[in-house]
């Protein structure tokens, strides 16, 4: 079923539109909650709620166009949440590491002050990823949204790890860059 009808079910408060998410994009949901929580029965419960948040969330969005990443966004915070909540978060290295990455171009929290920053921020950061050809747009969206690890991306991209690493390391210079230029850091 397309996306548009699945959204269609939602506004409807239809049922059925859960079972259609889940057919469509459950796995994709675990697995993104199983690379964050790295807990199979906790994944499928953040799964669970990003339904639940989905039928909250729908009305008043509509994302017909981009379902995927909405329910992706919604899984994602909500894994990230439990593990802060399950005091797991300390214990995940490649957070840790994936957040020393990303300090290294984005300010600290108290930095951003408003609202209005934080929407700049996002523009200019998307700005810049637009402006990628469209397979380092996709490595970087892998390792910082996805959280998926670098051997994981240079195994289904088939470039060396090390590639991705100055992929990405030139990519979060560059980010810096457009960020400074902007008054943004």
């Amino acid at each position: 079923m397309d996306d548009s009808r699945i959204v269609d079910l939602y506004l409807d408060r239809d049922e059925m539109a859960i079972k259609h998410t889940a057919d469509k994009y459950g796995r994709m949901l675990r697995s993104l909650s199983y690379r964050i929580t790295e807990n199979q029965e906790t994944s499928e419960e953040c799964e669970n709620d990003t339904y639940l948040e989905a039928w909250n969330r729908i009305p008043p969005n509509e994302p017909r166009d981009y379902l995927s990443s909405f329910l992706s966004k919604i899984v994602r915070n909500i894994s990230l949440n439990r593990c802060i909540h399950d005091s797991r978060l300390k214990r995940k290295g490649y957070i840790v590491e994936l957040t020393g990455e990303l300090e290294q171009c984005l300010p600290s929290e108290s930095a951003v002050e408003s609202e209005t920053e934080n929407k700049e921020m996002a523009k200019a950061i998307s700005d810049y990823l637009r402006g990628q050809p469209k397979e380092k747009r996709l490595i970087f969206m892998r390792r910082y949204f996805d959280l998926e690890k670098v051997s994981s991306i240079a195994e289904n991209t088939g470039y060396s790890e090390s590639r991705i690493n100055t992929m990405l390391f030139r990519m979060r210079n560059e980010l810096k860059k457009v960020l400074m230029e902007n008054g943004l850091v």
